[in-house]
Formats: structure tokens, C-alpha cells, sequence
């Protein structure tokens, strides 16, 4: 584990492989609470073009996600396997094919 506050971290060598993966997730939580937060404030806004801010800021954390999975998937290829797996598995109990071009 890196620290509960990431920013905190002295470190006298680079982050291994474990703890960049692990920085990716806590990268990736902290985009979806961004997401709920801005879409949940944008649902009390009245005013259409500040709602409209509200839901692009949120469009913009959504890409963020994409980008820090991507480079997660490349760092932690067991996490990448258990993706497959889990999709496979909604596939065949659901039929719902998810798809990550």
C-alpha cells in the first residue's frame, strides 16, 4: 500500500509494478466519485446551461476513467484476465455482451 494520502509518499525509488496498479485503482475511484458527485449536483441545477457544465465536467471524468484503465489493463494483466472472464460469464448467463475496443 502506498499511504492513505497518496501526496504524502517519500519514496527514495520509483513505484513498482504493484504500486502503480494500485495507484491506477485509487486514480480510477476517485474519477467515479467525481462522476456521481457532478452528476448529482447537476440534477439539483435548474439553470439548463449550468446543468450542462455539470454534466460535461462529468463526460470529462468519464473519459479519465477510460484513460486510467487502459493503463491499468497494461500494468496488470491478471486484473485484464478477470475482466475477459467476467464478461464471458455476463455472457453466458445473460446474453449482454460487453465489449472494450
Amino acid at each position: 500500500m502506498l499511504a492513505e494520502k497518496p501526496y504524502l509518499v517519500e519514496r527514495e525509488k520509483p513505484l513498482s509494478k504493484k504500486e502503480i496498479a494500485q495507484a491506477l485503482r485509487w486514480a480510477i475511484e476517485a474519477e467515479l466519485d467525481a462522476i456521481n458527485f457532478y452528476e448529482q449536483l447537476a440534477e439539483l441545477i435548474e439553470d439548463e446551461k449550468i446543468r450542462h457544465v455539470f454534466y460535461d465536467v462529468a463526460n470529462e471524468e468519464k473519459e479519465h476513467v477510460g484513460e486510467f484503465l487502459a493503463v491499468l489493463l497494461e500494468v496488470d494483466e491478471e486484473l485484464a484476465e478477470f475482466i475477459r472472464k467476467g464478461f464471458k460469464e455476463v455472457e453466458e448467463e445473460t446474453g449482454i455482451k460487453a465489449k472494450l475496443q
